[in-house]
């Protein structure tokens, strides 16, 4: 028996020690702000998910993640096209304030959300599509973002399109693991053209197109499938072997996380960037049609290039865990990506943000809380004379500002599908949003810029 007193308070010494450091990385751990995974699909309608309400999608991946979070189902983009959706996110500002069409000018002296968490200490990346500004623009350093890799589809068609660059997102993910990050992981699924290797769209053989299985909206997209000679079994079987692959890869992104032990502290939100493509489509100038574009807005009118719910409307899931409840639906809060900004600098601890920001801090919504949102949502193409929406408490309002067209306001609390125009029935309901929206326009440029994206 060894009675020396030394050796055993050596060893409490070290014990202590030990300790103390284990609590001060702990703490450290706990004062660490979160790390953001922001994963954007393109054109991927309101009902492409199983958690969605789809039929036939397998996604149980993203279905997964909604399990572990919260399902928002009045969530909306900023846009109806692929920039302007990408431009109110990125800045906190209206995409139709910008007079230079920010896909080929860039955001100008606007500040941007990756250049505030760059400053804060987070490491920044974007991976996969851009057309947030001109060829030139995408370099590292760019808006504050240290490493911009755009990637296009994958080398290994059979793997899916989107492959390459989540591969380079998480490799970077795995480089920056010991410090907080910020990545845009934004894919081209499921984007025009939707042709997807058979290898994705095999285990989709046995579909077989119930149109009662869909809402009476789409029955218009189907008819126009049938009408150009298109057959709804197939076509629907590519859709769905092309939004299989983005669940494919949202499971290695969620798998790599949990690898690297950083589940606990990182947010992570999957949407999409507006609604559905339709099976018509148009390229400059020019017609043409596509079988395969087979996206589901679910029971919402219109989709992509519309501001009907459709093109407006997106999925929206959000991870956090010991933060954002786990298993909730959340129905009650109207909110928007024109939130992203303010959102993500309060909790990331950003004090100083742009001043006059179109968005409001949605955290609290985030974290749980049911309230009303302080600011009405707009919309509007970058033209002078397109057509303006609004989107004010349970009223959507659709105002032509040139003599074609009418006037249309719905009540979404009980038609989200705007099936039924209220405007003759609510005069002065009706006169109050008028003025706010022209209110609003008002404020927007007097004409706009276009440039050749180079």
């Amino acid at each position: 028996m060894n009675n020396n007193p030394i050796p055993n308070l050596i060893v409490v010494i070290l014990a202590t020690a030990f300790l103390f450091a284990v609590a001060d990385v702990s703490q450290a751990a706990s004062n660490r702000p979160p790390n953001i995974v922001f994963l954007f699909a393109d054109d991927l309608g309101y009902g492409d998910l199983g958690c969605y309400g789809h039929p036939y999608a397998m996604t149980p991946a993203i279905d997964q993640l909604a399990k572990e979070g919260t399902r928002f189902t009045q969530f909306y983009v900023t846009g109806v096209t692929c920039n302007p959706s990408r431009t109110g996110l990125m800045t906190g500002f209206h995409p139709a304030r910008f007079p230079k069409y920010a896909a080929d000018f860039g955001f100008g002296d606007r500040v941007t959300i990756t250049e505030l968490l760059k400053k804060q200490g987070y490491k920044t990346g974007h991976f996969g599509k851009w057309h947030i500004g001109p060829k030139m623009s995408e370099v590292d350093g760019m808006y504050g973002i240290d490493e911009v890799n755009v990637i296009g589809k994958s080398q290994d068609r059979s793997v899916g399109r989107d492959d390459d660059l989540y591969t380079t997102a998480i490799d970077f993910i795995r480089e920056n693991k010991d410090c907080p990050f910020y990545v845009n992981v934004w894919g081209h699924a499921t984007h025009f053209p939707v042709n997807p290797p058979p290898e994705l769209v095999e285990q989709f053989k046995n579909i077989m197109v119930n149109r009662d299985d869909f809402s009476p909206t789409m029955q218009h997209k189907f008819d126009e499938c049938l009408q150009i000679g298109g057959g709804l079994d197939e076509s629907m079987r590519q859709y769905l072997g092309d939004v299989n692959q983005i669940d494919m890869n949202v499971a290695r992104m969620l798998k790599a996380i949990d690898e690297l032990g950083l589940r606990e502290n990182t947010i992570v939100v999957f949407s999409s960037d507006h609604g559905p493509a339709p099976v018509l489509l148009s390229n400059a100038g020019a017609r043409k049609y596509s079988n395969n574009m087979l996206g589901y807005a679910a029971e919402f009118r219109g989709g992509k290039h519309t501001q009907f719910e459709g093109g407006t409307r997106v999925p929206f899931i959000i991870r956090w865990p010991g933060h954002v409840k786990a298993g909730c639906v959340n129905s009650a809060n109207v909110c928007s990506f024109i939130d992203w900004m303010p959102t993500l600098c309060t909790i990331a601890g950003i004090k100083e943000l742009p001043k006059q920001l179109d968005g409001e801090d949605i955290s609290d919504i985030w974290l749980g809380e049911n309230r009303e949102r302080n600011k009405a949502l707009f919309w509007k193409t970058s033209a002078t004379g397109s057509t303006p929406a609004m989107r004010d408490g349970k009223w959507k309002l659709h105002l032509p500002l040139k003599q074609r067209g009418e006037v249309e306001l719905y009540d979404l609390s009980c038609d989200p599908g705007e099936s039924k125009n209220l405007a003759g029935d609510h005069p002065r309901e009706l006169a109050r949003l008028k003025k706010k929206l022209l209110d609003w326009v008002a404020e927007l440029p007097a004409e706009y810029h276009k440039g050749n994206g180079k």
